[in-house]
């Protein structure tokens, strides 16, 4: 099952060509990014969101890039790229993936100090290229050790979108709900809506519907209820940043899944690439939080919801503490409780 849309590739002059999520699902519009600026304002808008697809946007647009540098030594042209991916890194806070692929890309013109100046540009973009290309091979093995984990037949619910607009292609979360619809069984799929920018809405239930796999769309606050009626069997979100203690960081609203979802006995899992894990914090209480614009929450569709003059609070991601997830999948295998001793092992850290 390939995507029909593409989430991130070159265009023919070697810009970045995006598809654009805030216009989806009315709208199937690509947008092209010629600069580093224009790349981190995609990221900080949300035109590309997800935190392996603006990792690997990040990735790709440092390598662009690079080709403008004009520098007469190798040390004043990394210097000039790591300022670049200083700026990408700024762009969202939350999100691993995204400073990770930026220090892939800068190790890899470190490797690079002996080749000519000239060719170093050529080279980044083989390697933001190959990294697509594996982000793609990841979901694919995730997807596939995930579908092992899901019942047939299986009413799935999952929360945001984590599918292949998310990713390079194929998705996460979705990516396990394709592997188990591939692999012949019956699946269908609750959508929450994911406030306040409806990602659920816009983007997983469009996703889904062009692959034709069942999908019902529900209001973020109707998840209890059919936990409830005994109509949810399996719960599968991605996330954006694992601690070393498995607590995970998604978006908003997650953590509350998660409490139903233990309360009435179901299943709940997380699907994360190894890239997604930072090992260097020690529970989610060091995760930091991004809190966008109040418009987002007070609007819609630039149409006022709540009146003048109304605080609203915004924090993108929740965290949702390891004790509630029953495994997290990753394209190495399924890390279960403690994860102190299973994440380290499948990262290759232990």
């Amino acid at each position: 099952m390939l995507d029909d849309f593409v989430t991130i590739d070159w265009t023919r002059n070697g810009a970045i060509r995006l598809i654009d999520q805030t216009r989806l699902p009315l709208e199937e519009v690509y947008v092209e990014c010629e600069t580093v600026d224009e790349v981190a304002r995609a990221i900080r808008t949300m035109q590309v969101r997800g935190a392996p697809a603006i990792g690997i946007a990040a990735a790709m647009g440092l390598a662009m890039a690079a080709r403008t540098i004009q520098a007469p030594t190798f040390q004043a042209f990394l210097a000039a790229l790591e300022g670049m991916g200083s700026q990408l890194m700024r762009s969202r806070p939350t999100a691993v993936n995204l400073a990770w692929a930026v220090r892939r890309i800068l190790q890899t013109a470190q490797a690079l100090r002996d080749v000519p100046l000239r060719d170093i540009p050529g080279h980044l973009v083989e390697k933001a290229t190959a990294m697509r290309d594996e982000d793609i091979r990841i979901n694919r093995a995730i997807g596939k050790f995930g579908q092992d984990l899901v019942p047939n037949p299986a009413r799935i619910l999952t929360h945001c979108n984590a599918g292949g607009l998310a990713t390079a292609g194929y998705g996460t979360a979705v990516g396990v709900i394709r592997a188990a619809v591939e692999a012949g069984k019956r699946v269908k799929v609750w959508v929450d809506e994911t406030r306040p920018l409806l990602q659920g809405a816009r983007l997983t239930a469009w996703e889904l519907s062009r692959a034709g796999i069942p999908v019902t769309l529900i209001t973020d606050n109707m998840a209890g209820h059919f936990m409830y009626r005994g109509e949810v069997d399996f719960v599968v979100v991605g996330a954006d940043r694992i601690a070393r203690n498995g607590d995970t960081a998604n978006k908003i609203g997650t953590y509350g899944v998660a409490v139903l979802a233990r309360a009435h006995g179901i299943p709940f899992y997380v699907a994360a690439p190894i890239s997604t894990l930072d090992l260097s914090l020690n529970s989610g209480a060091e995760i930091p939080i991004e809190e966008r614009a109040p418009e987002e929450v007070t609007e819609i569709g630039g149409r006022r919801l709540a009146p003048s003059g109304t605080r609203a609070a915004n924090p993108a991601f929740d965290v949702t503490p390891a004790g509630y997830i029953d495994g997290i999948i990753t394209e190495r295998g399924v890390a279960r409780a403690p994860y102190e001793e299973s994440l380290p092992r499948l990262a290759g850290d232990a």
